[in-house]
């Protein structure tokens, strides 16, 4: 299958640079290109690609306001080109949130400093995205928002519906499922995600209440001059207290605490308390923040007694971890395919044939509320 690009930035260099690269992959086909926003969502309707690299800055329309309407009219997978500084990393959450499905830096050196490989990873994540055919999907709200319509609220009602559920994978039961968490057994949450993470993460977060009775732990790939932000974006949108978390940090009921970028995470266990310590990457840890890290980190920590979640994302990160929290008896679960952005992490765990059950992302978060 051959994935259609629309490469969209005001500078002709960029997108000659862009289309050079992606040429060079066989799998991908750059079908046009456009230099503001006004002309992305023009050709995006006409031309209807499968991919549409975004700038954030133009003239004219920039790209989260055309991102908004091309979302709105001919809904499309969106990867924003970003900066990596403070004002790049709100702008790519107002991306995210206008419908955009992931986002690269703009600088590849910021991809990766062997200029191959960064190469590499830009046409992966364009195959990723553009093979998903991604549709319409939830985007973050502000907690003024959520307040108003709060699960349980007579106005929740309609919004907060569970959706129909999609069948499980064919070896997981419903009895299984039962036997592997009682009701009130969980001492703690753990969600890894990656590529589409950060809207799933909103939209599952959202669904608990301020009074949600266990400490969770949020894994999300994504560089450490953005997850404070992005920390800052989900405390808005959430009745529960979210932030990113720091060396020495406690573990809380109520609040989540999101691993750092560029760092590692894990738990471990100080005077009789459960302690965040936040570590440098070592050589060849190609995730930062890496799932299987946290994830090893709190298998031994709670056994049986902890809840691991697999959201959306590329590659198999949280695989390996998660094998070794189900072989101390917690419970693993999975996002399902088809309201995944990129079925990659989910679909790793799922196939090793650890995970107790695969659920929709509208379902997860009241999940959550009932099991914990």
């Amino acid at each position: 299958m051959t994935v259609r690009v629309l490469v969209v930035d005001d500078s002709r260099f960029f997108r000659r640079r862009v289309t050079e690269i992606l040429e060079a992959d066989p799998q991908i086909k750059v079908i046009d290109s456009a230099e503001n926003g006004v002309e992305a969502v023009s050709k995006a309707s006409r031309l209807k690609p499968d991919v549409i690299t975004m700038d954030v800055e133009m003239p004219v329309m920039d790209g989260i306001a055309a991102t908004r309407k091309i979302m709105a009219s001919h809904p499309t997978a969106i990867l924003m080109f970003s900066s990596l500084t403070t004002d790049g990393a709100r702008a790519t959450l107002d991306a995210l949130d206008a419908g955009a499905v992931d986002f690269l830096p703009k600088r590849f050196e910021d991809i990766s400093t062997d200029r191959e490989e960064a190469k590499k990873m830009l046409c992966e994540r364009v195959r990723a995205v553009g093979e998903r055919r991604n549709p319409a999907r939830p985007t973050m709200t502000p907690r003024s928002t959520f307040s108003s319509t709060r699960p349980g609220s007579p106005a929740s009602s309609a919004n907060d519906a569970t959706p129909k559920a999609t069948p499980a994978h064919p070896s997981i039961t419903h009895s299984s499922v039962n036997n592997a968490l009682k009701k009130g057994q969980a001492k703690l949450v753990v969600i890894g995600t990656s590529t589409g993470g950060p809207v799933a993460l909103q939209n599952v977060l959202r669904q608990l209440p301020a009074t949600f009775p266990v400490p969770i732990v949020l894994i999300q790939h994504m560089p450490g001059s953005f997850t404070h932000a992005f920390a800052q974006r989900l405390n808005s949108a959430c009745a529960i207290n979210v932030r990113e978390a720091q060396d020495g940090d406690q573990l809380e009921a109520g609040l989540a605490l999101l691993a750092p970028g560029g760092q590692q995470m894990i738990i471990e266990k100080r005077t009789g308390r459960d302690i965040v310590r936040i570590t440098d990457s070592e050589p060849g840890q190609n995730y930062k923040p890496c799932v299987d890290i946290t994830f090893t980190s709190v298998a031994k920590l709670y056994p049986g007694k902890l809840l691991a979640v697999v959201l959306t994302g590329m590659g198999a990160d949280g695989r390996e971890g998660a094998k070794l929290i189900r072989q101390d008896g917690s419970p693993i679960w999975a996002q399902d395919e088809a309201s995944c952005v990129v079925y990659g992490m989910p679909a790793a765990v799922v196939d090793a044939g650890i995970v107790d059950q695969v659920l929709p992302l509208d379902a997860i978060g009241k999940a959550l509320s009932e099991k914990v």
